[in-house]
């Protein structure tokens, strides 16, 4: 439908582009004449994936230690998730929510066993499942205690989501910069500091005659049990006890992003367990649906505010994303993959960490929690962690930066001991390659 408008206005003609991959070449060009460049992609157009491996349209193989950004859980073309998948689309896809659909409440009532949590909502991605707990938040406070200019205190360095809500709420202003001004009730506090959370609500409350009036504003307090874009940085228990306590002071909602390291990432099904520290709010989305779009947002029945029309979403929880997610959690329960996570991260955390005590202080340290491992470049070296996961890449090994200086490790949760080794084995020498060692 762009035909005579838009090419004709700027005097140019072309062929229709072909977007065929073969085992031979791929047409970036014409995929970039069509396509918003909202992405920095690194030139590879993958073909076929199975297990941990992918293959891009030349043929080559890769080790994929970046899972679709800690999504695709169980790998790729894993056979539970394609029989799930494949028999869903054999009998309904999509009806909406006018309708009940029976899987949603099947793996409903699965979360719910998993966690603290009541309640659940279903949407498409971890920017909705934290637009719907942003809103319930308000809600709550409006109606529960009747505050007019709700607050969310999230931290520095954090990371939310895309929508204008959520980068609100991300503490990093490179994601708010071209799209101010940003939406008002956010303000950020710096990261596993505890007095510092305490003294970030006490200024975004002072009001009246030269500050000295207070005015109640704390809706929530939205955390990251581990910063994942922020740098690969796990909370301390005390940090999250804190916001804990804060909350419960002041009739306010704490809320776990558990996006990227929530259904297993961890080594435990939610990462916030680790810290023994329960939220009223918990959001996820990534590994939930193994590769297939759902997000979550989990609550307890006293935050269950909700009304019919207050939050919606068309594809939220339909036939085929929840059946995806069902088979999700029955392999992960059926062949204990958490297990699996907790062995396997504890040994690429063990050799991250042999290669940072041999790199003569280029690599500075290892961080994370079972299966997302960031291992960071030290200050005064010139190399950047895009630049070591290109080297990577060229080498047949996939990983994902976190930050200018974290080269981040997140494998698909059914990872093997000698796909770790042989990742490990290619890091290093990636390493060389971009010039770090």
């Amino acid at each position: 439908a762009r035909g005579s408008g838009a090419a004709a206005a700027a005097g140019r003609t072309r062929a229709a582009p072909s977007l065929a991959a073969t085992a031979t070449s791929f047409d970036t060009a014409s995929f970039d004449d069509v396509v918003m460049k909202t992405y920095g992609r690194y030139n590879i157009a993958m073909e076929r994936g199975e297990g941990c491996r992918l293959w891009d349209t030349n043929g080559k193989r890769y080790l994929d230690f970046a899972a679709g950004i800690a999504t695709a859980c169980l790998g790729h073309a894993h056979p539970a998730l394609v029989a799930a998948v494949t028999d869903q689309m054999k009998k309904v896809t999509h009806t909406s929510n006018l309708y009940y659909i029976p899987p949603q409440g099947q793996l409903a009532q699965q979360l719910v066993d998993r966690s603290c949590a009541d309640k659940v909502f279903f949407c498409n991605s971890g920017g909705e499942a934290n637009e719907a707990a942003i809103k319930l938040a308000r809600k709550y406070a409006r109606t529960k205690h009747g505050i007019e200019r709700p607050l969310v205190i999230s931290a520095l360095n954090s990371f939310h989501g895309r929508t204008l809500a959520t980068i609100a709420a991300t503490g990093q202003t490179k994601y708010q910069d071209s799209f101010r001004p940003m939406p008002d009730g956010f303000v950020h506090t710096p990261y596993n500091d505890v007095a510092a959370l305490r003294e970030t609500l006490d200024r975004a409350e002072r009001g009246g005659f030269l500050g000295l009036g207070k005015e109640r504003r704390l809706a929530a307090i939205l955390l990251e049990p581990l910063q994942g874009e922020g740098g690969i940085t796990p909370a301390t228990r005390e940090f999250l006890q804190a916001a804990r306590d804060l909350c419960d002071e002041r009739g306010a909602l704490l809320m776990f992003d558990e996006v990227q390291v929530g259904v297993g990432r961890t080594g435990t099904f939610w990462a916030h367990e680790q810290f023994g520290v329960e939220p009223d709010v918990i959001t996820c989305a990534k590994a939930l649906g193994g590769g297939v779009p759902i997000g979550a947002m989990l609550c307890k029945e006293g935050a269950n505010v909700f009304a019919p029309g207050d939050h919606a979403t068309t594809y939220g929880g339909n036939f085929l994303a929840t059946a995806a997610g069902l088979a999700v959690l029955k392999e992960m329960s059926d062949k204990d993959v958490l297990g699996n996570v907790r062995a396997r991260g504890g040994q690429l955390k063990a050799g991250l960490e042999a290669l940072v005590a041999g790199s003569g202080g280029v690599l500075k340290e290892v961080r994370g929690m079972g299966l997302i491992v960031g291992v960071q470049i030290a200050e005064g070296n010139a190399v950047t962690a895009a630049q070591v996961v290109g080297a990577a890449a060229a080498r047949g090994l996939l990983l994902v930066p976190a930050g200018p200086k974290v080269v981040r490790f997140v494998p698909p949760l059914i990872v093997s001991e000698a796909e770790v080794d042989e990742a490990l084995s290619i890091f290093e020498a990636s390493l060389a390659d971009a010039k770090v060692a």
